[in-house]
């Protein structure tokens, strides 16, 4: 059986008379990515915040790794293997690239006793920083202010500073945003480099970017989730077209 290191259970969330997510329920498996689709207001990235401890929910439980962490905050749940990236940048874009990385990953090594010594002569967030960045192919960059990558890269920063982490989980929402067709063709192939040693969840809007690197797709609909299945499943499913991709 494949491993689950994310789930989330009757997930919702309500703001007064409005339910952004409605008893939401999902696996996410190491070695899969689990694409998350629907339209604008659908309740995708509410959900990311559910389960990463941005926001509590209303009602139903997320656990990580096995253990109920629905109470934990959003560091500890970092902390404990869960990374995420959100849709607008957030690099440093004065730092350099290798400076964004190295500063993630000081969260997964913080050393308070060492008031003494630089945090950039910490040799476990060093290594995990160039690590993360050769994984994503950005190696050669280290030294370039981050605010000069291009727009893609950018956004390939961004996923290393989550495996800086070194997360198990990683909830990417909008990684293809506002990228080219080159650009997205070097992320779908980070993204399924990645699945081995992962659990991804992806939300995005590029559907032909979905249904190539997808292992699994969930659409929601006015917060809740109408199909959840296969690729082709999903593309096959009457309610789903219908109500997103334009099936009659």
């Amino acid at each position: 059986m494949s491993e689950v290191l994310l789930r989330g259970l009757g997930l919702t969330r309500r703001w007064g008379g409005l339910t952004a997510v409605d008893t939401v329920s999902l696996d996410l498996q190491r070695g899969q990515v689990h694409a998350v689709i629907g339209t604008n207001g659908a309740g995708k990235s509410t959900l990311i915040n559910l389960l990463s401890g941005e926001i509590e929910p209303s009602d139903g439980r997320v656990e990580l790794l096995g253990q109920d962490v629905t109470s934990w905050s959003q560091p500890r749940r970092a902390q404990a293997g869960l990374g995420r990236s959100y849709q607008r940048t957030t690099i440093y874009p004065t730092f350099t690239v290798h400076e964004n990385a190295r500063l993630a990953a000081q969260a997964r090594w913080p050393r308070p006793w060492r008031l003494w010594e630089p945090a950039a002569r910490c040799p476990d967030a060093t290594a995990a920083a160039d690590a993360a960045l050769a994984r994503v192919g950005l190696g050669a960059e280290a030294q370039r202010p981050a605010g000069l990558l291009s727009h893609g890269g950018k956004r390939q920063l961004e996923i290393a500073m989550c495996l800086a982490t070194d997360p198990q989980v990683l909830l990417l929402d909008e990684p293809l945003a506002g990228m080219g067709a080159e650009e997205t063709d070097r992320m779908l192939a980070l993204l399924d480099a990645l699945k081995p040693g992962h659990a991804i969840l992806l939300v995005e809007h590029d559907m032909d970017a979905v249904f190539r690197v997808a292992d699994r797709i969930t659409v929601m609909v006015n917060g809740a989730v109408i199909a959840s299945g296969t690729p082709d499943a999903v593309r096959n499913d009457p309610q789903v077209q219908a109500a997103y991709l334009g099936g009659h």
